[in-house]
């Protein structure tokens, strides 16, 4: 069974004690990788500036080596040589794969670069990058399969759902990506996720009911399982804890 923890690395605050903040960040990787099997390191969600992953993926995996560790980049605001530099770091400090994602918009105005993720995961292929390591994508929870071509031509390593809502959505990318990894997200449901609930448009009430079952099919399916916590660390953490 492959559980996946999604994490967000502090966000940079003026004036903050950046380096305090970063090591209690790490602490809770600590403590959660005891109860997963791999970490997935997000970059500048909904366009905040936050401390690089890598950054703090090179402090997690000094401390834990063996923790396989993912991470986001987004092209929305890179150009290609800083993609590469990106991706060459992230090979030289042992991370085992890259989520290629557009990103929101950047919370400072920043213009678009015009890369487009599917483009990217060529590109890097064309320079052999996913020989060291492994390339993925990011599809809907729904997605019309009709119009999803570029991705799966870019023959990425697989693709790292948004957040579903059920198993019969993780069946259908399923049977319809046949040949590609498929990591679906899954929200923990507790009153603190409630605005990261609402922001999807999930009734978190109804979205709770058998979670533990949940979790088991949608693991059952496709062999990955991502789970996302924004705002209840210690209850995602207690979750794992009583085991899946």
């Amino acid at each position: 069974m492959t559980i996946r923890y999604e994490a967000n690395p502090p966000k940079i605050i003026p004036g903050a004690d950046m380096s305090e903040l970063i090591e209690k960040f790490a602490d809770r990787i600590k403590v959660i990788s005891k109860k997963c099997d791999a970490i997935h390191l997000t970059e500048n969600v909904l366009g905040f500036k936050r401390v690089s992953p890598i950054r703090v993926g090179k402090i997690i995996k000094k401390d834990i080596p063996d923790l396989p560790i993912t991470v986001s980049l987004r092209v929305r605001d890179k150009e290609e040589k800083e993609v590469i530099e990106f991706v060459e770091n992230c090979i030289s400090i042992g991370f085992n794969g890259i989520l290629v994602l557009m990103g929101d918009p950047s919370q400072s105005g920043k213009t678009d670069s015009g890369l487009i993720p599917s483009r990217t995961v060529e590109m890097l292929k064309e320079k052999k990058f996913d020989a060291k390591i492994d390339l993925y994508l990011s599809i809907s929870n729904k997605p019309n399969f009709a119009k999803i071509g570029k991705k799966m031509d870019a023959k990425p390593k697989g693709f790292i759902t948004q957040v579903v809502q059920n198993s019969e959505q993780v069946q259908k990318i399923s049977e319809n990506l046949k040949g590609f990894e498929i990591i679906p997200i899954i929200l923990y449901p507790s009153q603190k996720n409630e605005k990261s609930a609402e922001f999807l448009n999930l009734d978190l009430k109804e979205y709770s009911k058998d979670f533990k079952e949940f979790v088991a099919k949608t693991h059952e399916i496709t062999g990955n399982v991502l789970l996302t916590s924004p705002s209840d660390f210690g209850g995602l953490n207690e979750f794992l804890e009583r085991g899946i």
